[in-house]
């Protein structure tokens, strides 16, 4: 890939791509972003990430740099230049560059895209195996819906977890309820339903949560959105976890105590295949 970059209307090599030291994402993390999966050269989902996209900057008062349809198009000419089969998009659109104030005025808001390869087949034997995750208390801002870039807490929870072995981590309450995943959101099982905290300010809305729930109810899996506990976690029968960089990665140890048998489950592995059957729907591609 030769690795370009879009910066307000440029494609640029990556490595010379920059913008302005005063950019109120540089300063305040005064951003959102959002990631896509490229799958046989084309975008899985967008529908669903443009419209997170969308509402996320209304939340904050940031002006669309692009609408939609616009967007959609330099996206894909970014994909095209990138030689990208198997990839993922980022989008991060700033406020814009001003004078550093914590006050600020509407400034010509800042669109950076970006491709980089991503090995979206390679999650097969990932859901074959299960992954363990490692919960790590919630330190994260009220509003978590929002997908902005300060993303700090996150990032300490998601090392804090790797050095105890885990993929991942599951950001917890005083009270032991399990909110999400530092990266990706959190689901257990039982008695063959799926349970998943419920959509509000302490969550990201996902959009492969959004495409599993959409799944189940097509498959008669009930589904109950719902907080559940860390304790609960470790007495389910199956747990995993989804994202755009993980579809249906089944969780066969939290916290060192293994779920159900210590493989995935039957209904996580029922689900993943009908999550790659939906990838192949939209874009055709299916992993060796």
């Amino acid at each position: 890939m030769p690795r370009l970059a879009y910066v307000d209307g440029r494609h640029v090599p990556l490595a010379d791509a920059s913008v302005s030291v005063e950019d109120r994402g540089f300063q305040f993390a005064d951003a959102v972003y959002e990631v896509c999966a490229v799958a046989n050269g084309r975008l899985f989902d967008w529908d669903l990430h443009a419209a997170r996209l969308t509402r996320n900057l209304s939340a904050l008062g940031i002006a669309a740099p692009l609408g939609t349809a616009a967007l959609l198009v330099q996206a894909r000419r970014l994909i095209a230049a990138n030689r990208a089969r198997e990839a993922l998009l980022y989008i991060q659109v700033t406020r814009g560059a001003g004078r550093r104030d914590h006050g600020f005025r509407p400034d010509r808001p800042t669109l950076v895209m970006t491709v980089r390869p991503f090995d979206l087949a390679g999650r097969v034997g990932m859901q074959a195996k299960g992954v363990a995750v490692a919960s790590v208390n919630d330190q994260r801002w009220g509003r978590c819906d929002i997908k902005t870039v300060g993303l700090l807490p996150n990032v300490l929870a998601k090392a804090s977890a790797k050095a105890a072995g885990g993929f991942e981590a599951w950001l917890v309450d005083d009270a032991g309820t399990v909110a999400e995943g530092a990266s990706t959101n959190a689901w257990i099982v039982r008695g063959g339903r799926l349970i998943t905290h419920p959509l509000s300010a302490r969550i990201l809305p996902g959009v492969m949560r959004a495409g599993v729930i959409r799944l189940a109810r097509d498959l008669q899996i009930g589904v109950d959105e719902r907080p559940f506990t860390l304790a609960e976690a470790f007495a389910a029968d199956e747990a995993f976890l989804t994202a755009t960089t993980a579809p249906v990665i089944g969780v066969v140890r939290v916290d060192g105590h293994t779920i159900g048998d210590g493989n995935p489950g039957p209904v996580t592995r029922k689900l993943g295949e009908a999550m790659w059957a939906e990838i192949a729907r939209q874009t055709g591609f299916r992993p060796a």
